[in-house]
């Protein structure tokens, strides 16, 4: 793999239905209105339930452990185009790689479980020997905001998905900008995304 030197790494995270893939679509579309070259990735879902694997509050050691590599993959293979005249400059990953984990502790918890030691260190490291993200997002819900009927998610794990997000990001003491459903907010992480981007990405 050709590695780019000025590369930039922006992730989201956060719980179901709070606008994650949308954030990044618009900040997708507002880049390459600039020519700068960007991939995003996503899909883990749909694509984890064709493998098949245990979602939401059925999250597994070994499913999360899939979402983990699968999506660090897929922003490595992102990074890795060899297109010399328009090599990628930006990698857009909906749903970063620390999300994986937020799931899986909120699994955990909605079924009152825990998860041996030694497969709860090994997610860990899998997560935090990935390159860190040069902007990471994460959203907050929004309990009024509407869920599309055909979404039949379990309220109380979205809610602890929420509870394990933000606590990882304490945690962790990883550096993020919330990112409401509120006009104006959602205006100002892409404004930061662009600033960041146009500053840092061009050659």
């Amino acid at each position: 793999m050709v590695t780019q030197p000025n590369l930039i790494r922006i992730g989201v995270m956060g719980t179901h239905s709070t606008g994650k893939t949308l954030l990044m679509r618009r900040i997708e579309m507002e880049l390459r209105s600039r020519d700068i070259p960007v991939a995003r990735t996503g899909g883990l879902g749909r694509r984890a339930a064709r493998v098949p694997l245990p979602k939401m509050q059925h999250h597994t050691a070994e499913s999360t452990r899939w979402v983990l590599a699968t999506g660090i993959a897929d922003e490595v293979a992102a990074a890795a185009n060899l297109d010399t005249t328009a090599p990628t400059r930006v990698v857009l990953a909906d749903r970063a790689c620390w999300d994986a984990l937020a799931y899986h502790r909120a699994a955990m918890e909605w079924r009152g479980q825990t998860i041996p030691r030694t497969d709860r260190e090994a997610l860990h490291r899998l997560a935090a020997a990935h390159t860190p993200y040069d902007l990471l997002l994460a959203t907050i819900l929004d309990p009024d905001m509407p869920v599309q009927p055909k979404h039949d998610y379990d309220d109380r794990y979205r809610r602890l998905v929420e509870k394990h997000t933000h606590a990882l990001l304490r945690e962790e003491h990883l550096p993020h900008t919330r990112v409401t459903s509120n006009d104006g907010n959602q205006a100002h992480a892409i404004e930061l995304a662009l600033r960041l981007c146009c500053t840092e990405a061009p050659a």
